[in-house]
């Protein structure tokens, strides 16, 4: 009976359990819609802002697009890991923790590299091994373009004054709820356009190609950085409602093969039970 009483405390666990996958499965879903929505409206955005400024670039003097444009010999990497504050959202921190040693290890061996670390998860694994130069947790507590702004402004200042030669944003992109896919991508200096463009016979500029640049370079880079955190939340979510998700089908399976193993434990004792009153009686017949 001892072994019934500890499966039957294992049955009562799991259901525990299961509430609690349950639940946070049903608030990462809700907080995945407002999510997956401020994404999907801001990426188009986004990504026409960066075609025009390199269209735009690519048609003015190499000079034109400022400190922010200046190609240099990379000795000095700054990487930007955005990761959560949270657990619980299977493999999606530490696909950005592997993507960011890979980076270290592989693309930049042997360079200077240092890290800029969005989210605790990150910081809390990377910076037992590598150099952390700053920390940003509480963006997250209020996401806003402002606030993403003021980390943006801070890169960029570390590019202009040549303290790294290149920075790069490593994060998840957010496809579906199911699906994130890591992303490395460069955000300073920025990327020229690759192939032709036809930027002029598109727009009419006023007051002038150059000054129009040098106006949307600090707002784009600070707009390819918001989407980009951006992005990563939303992943964030749809991390967490699939993981929870099937931890709440595997803890269904787990129960369900425990309540029959506690069916056949107390069927088998009962027929104990039975056959020692029938041979108690045949005993006493005897």
């Amino acid at each position: 009976m001892a072994n019934l009483k500890e499966i039957r405390n294992r049955i009562t666990s799991i259901g525990s359990t299961m509430q609690i996958t349950s639940a946070m499965k049903m608030v990462s879903a809700a907080k995945l819609k407002k999510a997956q929505d401020a994404i999907t409206q801001m990426r188009p955005y986004a990504n026409k802002l960066t075609e025009l400024l390199q269209s735009l670039s690519a048609t003015l003097d190499g000079d034109v697009g400022g400190v922010y444009s200046e190609q240099r010999e990379v000795s000095k990497v700054l990487l930007v890991a955005i990761t959560s504050n949270r657990g619980l959202c299977g493999g999606f921190n530490s696909s950005i923790i592997k993507e960011t040693i890979k980076s270290i290890e592989g693309t930049y061996k042997g360079k200077q590299v240092d890290l800029l670390t969005i989210g605790k998860k990150g910081n809390d694994i990377l910076s037992k091994t590598q150099t952390i130069v700053e920390n940003n947790n509480d963006v997250y507590d209020d996401l806003t373009f402002d606030n993403v702004a003021v980390i943006a402004d801070k890169l960029m200042t570390l590019f202009a004054e040549g303290t790294y030669d290149k920075v790069e944003l490593v994060y998840n992109q957010f496809k579906n709820a199911a699906t994130q896919i890591v992303k490395v991508e460069q955000f300073l200096p920025i990327e020229p356009v690759e192939g032709e463009t036809n930027v002029n016979a598109d727009y009419i500029f006023e007051p002038s190609k150059s000054e129009i640049v040098l106006e949307l370079i600090p707002k784009s880079l600070k707009t390819q950085l918001y989407k980009a955190i951006r992005d990563s939340f939303a992943s964030e979510h749809g991390a967490r409602m699939t993981a929870m998700h099937k931890a709440t089908d595997n803890a269904t399976d787990l129960r369900n093969d425990l309540l029959l193993t506690y069916n056949k434990a107390r069927q088998a004792a009962i027929t104990n039970e039975i056959l020692e009153i029938v041979g108690g009686a045949e005993a006493l017949n005897n």
